[in-house]
């Protein structure tokens, strides 16, 4: 199967008329479809239940996207015994086919890319940007991990002993279980899912609970497209009970998860115990947040740091793992670079992200919202600076993009992943101090650095331990196929999604060696 070399996902041009009459029209389209129920899907029966989950949208929660069938322990384990049946057949589907499927499922994105965006746009309050950025990603996701599957599925190079023939070949895993997160409700999901899938395991999805919609979509794209029965289930439900369910059943062979610290490492305890008729030790690709922080020293150009600083602090409301959440500057352009970074914000349009020139939209949640809130209220009792507060809509889950300046680097708004459009600006004595400061958390998945010193540069590159590091440009937006993402300490495990290592946590290495 020959396919021409990878290339990521162009963005929709929103400055061509065309494009944005063709986003009001999907948005359009798509609000006329609110309120519609979705099932579960278990080897291709589409399942009711008395329960419901109900997505609503942030921007205005009165309004409701749709609802999804949630799901209970009993057919949390009727899907994975289901994925696992499955997985004797699918296993044996030939690559090429599997590949197809993939590339068949980016096409189908890349037709429906207004429609989607206008989803994620509503489901989870994503800007036109953003929305459009997720989907790019999601279709990025299918055509990388399509050729990767092709490259392993080649003969595997090993050293030659005279008069054996021996083979390396890369085998499937078995039924496994993906826990997407709801920021990127259709990218990381799609990666979740596909991955596994085309290296040929089965997979029941559980969907995040405020962004079941999206992921319905999806699902139907790959049906349309000829995933057979069983190969993909869509499992809405609590994770207290079905994700439990799911994690410990002794049929799981793996899970991939992305979200918060605190649920990755009760699911990594919760693989780790090997239960009655379990013959495997869980595999558990885990993504569990960061604290991310961007050093600006002396010699950096402040236009580009202050401009790169407000995009990865504020875009998407702040809503990434790999947001920069705190700004080490050193003393002598610290006061420069915050007022900069004020002014900049300043500028920022907030309110619904249905509307062409939003840039930020609102939070997830009340809960989350809340949560905030509360981080705000405890960064100014620690002693921090309310440097900045904007303005935002009252109607919807609005948080406005704060700024809180004189941070002691060991407060807990330093320390404490918020997941929100809160800023920490922090100041150091030198470089050395700001190294320091930068790697004096739990976390360890994005970075960044400003600096013209090639010396500080390459010593950041040694140093500064996180799985993903940039230099003079934002610290978010990482591309499948040139940035692999994936975080050190507590987050994660270093996955590396969109990277030539992916696939190879959803396989199994087998050599036969023969006697000639």
């Amino acid at each position: 199967m020959d396919l021409p070399p990878f290339r990521n996902e162009p963005p929709t041009d929103f400055n061509d008329p065309a494009n944005v009459a063709a986003m009001e029209q999907a948005l359009a389209d798509v609000r006329a479809q609110f309120g519609r129920a979705y099932p579960i899907i278990i080897d291709g029966e589409r399942i009711t239940t008395g329960a419901t989950i109900a997505s609503v949208n942030p921007a205005r929660p009165s309004e409701v996207v749709g609802y999804a069938a949630s799901a209970d322990v009993t057919l949390a384990q009727r899907a994975i015994e289901t994925a696992h049946r499955r997985f004797a057949e699918w296993r044996r589907v030939p690559v090429e086919q599997r590949v197809e499927l993939l590339l068949k499922a980016a096409a189908a994105m890349r037709a429906r890319r207004f429609e989607l965006n206008a989803w994620i746009i509503y489901e989870v309050s994503k800007s036109w940007a953003e929305a459009d950025a997720d989907v790019a990603e999601a279709i990025d996701f299918c055509e990388f991990y399509a050729r990767e599957m092709l490259r392993l599925s080649e003969p595997q190079p090993l050293y030659p002993i005279p008069g054996e023939d021996d083979r390396l070949t890369y085998i499937p895993l078995g039924a496994g279980v993906a826990i997407p997160p709801w920021n990127f409700p259709l990218a990381i999901m799609v990666g979740l899912v596909t991955a596994p899938v085309v290296a040929g395991n089965t997979i029941v999805l559980k969907p995040a609970s405020t962004s079941p919609i999206i992921a319905a979509k999806f699902m139907e794209i790959m049906e349309e497209c000829g995933v057979p029965p069983g190969v993909v289930n869509y499992l809405p439900g609590p994770g207290s009970s079905v994700g439990d369910t799911l994690v410990d059943h002794p049929l799981t062979r793996f899970i991939g998860f992305t979200g918060s610290k605190d649920v990755g490492i009760r699911i990594f305890e919760r693989a780790a115990k090997v239960h009655p008729g379990q013959k495997w030790l869980k595999r558990t690709i885990l993504e569990m947040g960061g604290k991310d922080t961007i050093i600006v020293d002396e010699t950096a150009d402040l236009e580009a740091a202050a401009s790169g600083v407000v995009t990865s602090a504020f875009g998407f409301q702040g809503q990434k793992c790999s947001a920069c959440s705190r700004v080490v500057a050193v003393e002598p352009v610290y006061d420069e670079l915050l007022d900069r970074v004020i002014e900049l914000t300043g500028g920022l349009t907030v309110g619904d992200p249905a509307q062409r020139g939003t840039f930020m939209g609102a939070v997830i949640d009340e809960r989350s919202r809340e949560k905030i809130r509360w981080y705000i209220e405890e960064g100014v009792r620690e002693g921090g600076r309310l440097a900045f507060s904007g303005d935002a809509p009252g109607d919807g889950f609005f948080v406005p993009p704060t700024i809180i300046a004189d941070v002691d680097p060991n407060a807990r708004i330093s320390q404490e992943e918020i997941f929100g459009p809160v800023l920490a600006f922090i100041k150091a004595r030198d470089f050395d101090e700001a190294l320091a400061i930068a790697n004096n958390t739990e976390y360890g998945l994005t970075g960044g650095v400003y600096s013209r010193s090639r010396e500080r540069l390459e010593r950041a590159r040694d140093e500064f331990h996180v799985g993903n590091l940039y230099f003079n440009r934002k610290i978010t937006g990482a591309m499948v196929g040139a940035h692999p993402f994936g975080g050190f300490n507590m987050s994660g495990t270093d996955s590396k999604a969109g990277g030539r290592d992916y696939l190879l946590l959803f396989l199994q290495a087998k050599t036969v060696a023969e006697k000639l």
